[in-house]
């Protein structure tokens, strides 16, 4: 899920204490909220949490995320998708050729422990996220071609950033949230990433854990639920258009279901107050619902394409199986892999009919940076055949599997996240359509902890052969994942070994571009660049690209204050949790 976005409406610079940021009334659809105060927000997740250590977590939807949310030095308005300060005090101040920003930090901020927050709590969580040691998600972030931004602090309530080069993404790599120095900081300089790793598992108490920004963690049921409560500090610096202090919330929680069905039942029954429907099954059960009165809900279809993507990706680093690597290393197999995937019977069977094929990494979303001149390919069993055979496999055995020379069958284990029906369905649907060609694939749901552990190892011989899964968040100024598109990112998944170096001339030009349109301001020459790198990425077809859904809203008439209709789509979501309300 994406960070929480806000608006400064008042600033005062110089001053000892600035102004509270006040949201404006133009980002509710619900304007009497005199008195709504109190009462929980209630989510779910279908995978039990994996951590509390911000340093650690590389979730999409995590303990660390949620009590982040209202925590960033400048955000985005979603009325017109401009960088705003937020817990910077005003616009940076920028030189030596738009590669250096000196930021002033608001004074007046606090973590939920009350103490002040201030440029120690940047500079610390800086240099831990940039500790390769660490293993951070936001490692890749920092860096542009190979190069590392720096930061220093000014003073007490100063920080200056200086980029390698150009950045169209700098206000959005700064934004990052500043986690206590105090904790943090300190168990780094006394122990190093060993000591920062071993902070906040899921076994610290509640009372232990201290959060910059809405929430704060309040208690911790393994396999069960989990509660936060709001930092009673952020409210000051937080108001409402008419001064009120927020969120008016006291809790978001999360139930833990076993699958995404338990959670559209949990919502059905009012357990809940929001669901993603995922498909026209899932429609018409909320529709039905609420028709028949048992459901008080708002149900909005197709609000606009998802900001995410499902993916098959194959691993490249498989010295253990020296025939599987030179298979998956070889792009005739991978593009024989997406001519089995048959989209337009995922999107009818797994989506319901609401959704899009997709061919790239690009989020339908974000339709200014798809270049369909890229080659797609698609759905076409005989031409998959026709590759497989140009790679040694021409002759099946009594099963019916493609053997090679030796007798060898062509097959592959293939896992995705158990609990996640889509992305069960998906796999099915593939794994029926390669039989038909011959191809044996091994599919299985496994947890999502340890599925995500074999995704972002390291290494020579990384413990998969195929996964399908899919990623959420980037931005609409440069939709290229820092840590997923450029060689030795974390999230470079099909090829990701311990020196973190390209492998193919592709890869290497994808890393290059990908730099190149980040150091590009001009935005026409931006989304250039990136048809290029977008047409490079489909010709080597790293990472076969399924389908996109559509995003769809439906949340419990209990809650007030989303987004009206117009600023509501799959980047910005449906409402800003801090303007939430129980009716």
């Amino acid at each position: 899920m994406k960070r929480a976005m806000f608006v400064a409406l008042a600033m005062t610079l110089g001053s000892a204490v600035a102004a509270p940021f006040v949201y404006p009334a133009a980002w509710t659809a619900e304007q009497n909220t005199a008195n709504k105060r109190g009462g929980e927000f209630r989510s779910y997740t279908i995978s039990d949490f994996k951590t509390i250590n911000p340093f650690t977590s590389a979730e999409a939807e995590s303990i660390p995320l949620r009590m982040g949310e209202g925590a960033g030095l400048f955000v985005q308005d979603p009325r017109n998708d401009e960088l705003i300060p937020y817990m910077a005090d005003g616009a940076p101040t920028i030189s030596n050729n738009g590669r250096r920003f000196v930021v002033k930090i608001r004074q007046g901020m606090k973590f939920s422990d009350g103490q002040a927050i201030t440029a120690d709590d940047w500079v610390s969580t800086f240099r831990i996220h940039t500790d390769d040691k660490v293993g951070s998600n936001f490692y890749d972030n920092f860096f542009l071609s190979k190069k590392p931004i720096t930061l220093k602090k000014i003073d007490n309530y100063t920080l200056q950033f200086d980029f390698p080069q150009q950045s169209a993404s700098a206000l959005v790599t700064m934004s990052y949230a500043p986690w206590p120095d105090h904790i943090f900081g300190k168990a780094y300089r006394e122990g190093g990433a060993e000591a920062v790793k071993k902070l906040w598992t899921l076994g610290t108490p509640a009372n232990q854990v201290v959060s910059p920004g809405m929430w704060t963690l309040e208690s911790y049921q393994a396999g069960e639920r989990t509660v936060l409560k709001k930092n009673p500090y952020w409210g000051e610096w937080n108001k409402d258009a008419r001064g009120n202090a927020l969120p008016y919330l006291d809790r978001f929680s999360y139930r833990v279901t076993p699958d995404l069905n338990a959670a559209l039942a949990a919502f059905l029954a009012g357990q809940i107050d929001t669901f993603g429907p995922r498909n026209a099954d899932d429609l018409a059960q909320i529709k039905r619902a609420i028709d028949a009165g048992n459901l008080k809900a708002t149900l909005m279809p197709n609000v606009s394409p998802q900001a995410s993507s499902q993916w098959i990706v194959f691993n490249w680093n498989k010295a253990s199986d020296p025939d599987k690597q030179r298979l998956f290393r070889d792009a005739r197999f991978r593009r024989a892999m997406s001519h089995i995937a048959n989209r337009q019977a995922m999107v009818q069977l797994a989506l319901g009919g609401l959704g899009t094929e997709t061919y790239y990494s690009v989020y339908p979303i974000f339709k200014s940076y798809i270049n369909d001149a890229a080659p797609k390919y698609r759905y076409d069993l005989a031409q998959a055949s026709r590759l497989l055979a140009q790679l040694g496999y021409t002759k099946k055995n009594a099963q019916g599997y493609l053997v090679n020379n030796a007798g060898k069958v062509l097959e592959f284990n293939l896992s995705t996240n158990a609990g996640n029906t889509v992305r069960e369905q998906l796999g099915r649907i593939f794994a029926d359509e390669a039989k038909k060609v011959g191809v044996k694939v091994n599919f299985t749901p496994i947890d999502f902890n340890n599925l995500v552990g074999q995704l972002t190892a390291k290494g020579d011989n990384r413990p998969f052969d195929a996964i399908l899964l899919g990623l959420s968040g980037g931005d609409n100024i440069w939709p290229f994942g820092s840590n997923v598109t450029p060689c030795g990112g974390n999230l470079h998944a099909y090829n990701n070994p311990t020196s973190g170096a390209c492998l193919t001339p592709q890869e290497s030009l994808m890393t290059k571009l990908y730099y190149q349109g980040d150091a590009t301001l001009n935005v026409a020459q931006r989304r250039t660049i990136g048809a290029q790198l977008l047409k490079t990425e489909a010709e080597l077809q790293p990472i076969v690209y399924l389908v996109g859904g559509n995003y769809h809203v439906a949340y419990n008439e209990r809650l007030g204050g989303e987004y009206p209709r117009e600023l509501m789509d799959a980047y910005y979501l449906s409402r800003n949790t801090a303007l939430t309300f129980i009716k």
